[in-house]
């Protein structure tokens, strides 16, 4: 990750919470998929594109616009994945982002195998703010909670690219 060969012409960032190790690992078991998911972002009018599902590698790796409003720390999910990476990435407007350590939470709702979600509860969290100018990585088993308020709720319009992770 260090030495940013895989980041191209890409003007964004990995936030500094991203485990560089196990994209390292995940990007020389996946290139093909990750060079086309770093293409996408550096060609893509993100701003312009309207809401929706968009396949960046047949059914096996999705990009996801969407917009909301932030929400309250109680009301945001606290959720991890089995399957698939997540990059999210804030468009435009701001919120936070929490991670968690696994010892510190309990399962709300088991896992969801269609879905490829379980939903926790914790009250050990910590934020990061999440802008336009970093992207966050979330491997399995990575506990996050997105779409948290920074000081009042915001609309946020977001990219979620769900990228299979290689075992």
């Amino acid at each position: 990750m260090k030495n940013n060969k895989w980041i191209q012409e890409l003007a964004i960032q990995p936030n500094i919470t991203v485990n560089s190790a196990k994209f390292s690992e995940q990007y020389d078991k996946n290139k093909k998929i990750w060079d086309k998911v770093f293409k996408f972002l550096q060609e893509s009018d993100l701003t312009q594109m309207e809401i929706g599902k968009y396949p960046i590698e047949e059914e096996k790796c999705i990009a996801i616009i969407s917009e909301y409003d932030t929400k309250d720390l109680n009301e945001a999910k606290i959720e991890s994945h089995k399957n698939n990476i997540d990059l999210q990435y804030v468009i435009t407007g701001k919120e936070l982002i929490g991670l968690v350590s696994i010892e510190k939470t309990t399962v709300k709702i088991p896992y969801n195998d269609v879905k490829d979600v379980i939903i926790y509860d914790s009250e050990n969290v910590e934020y990061h703010p999440a802008t336009n100018e970093t992207f966050f990585l979330f491997f399995p088993g990575e506990i996050h909670q997105p779409g948290v308020k920074i000081k009042e709720k915001n609309h946020v319009k977001k990219l979620v690219i769900k990228i299979p992770n290689v075992e």
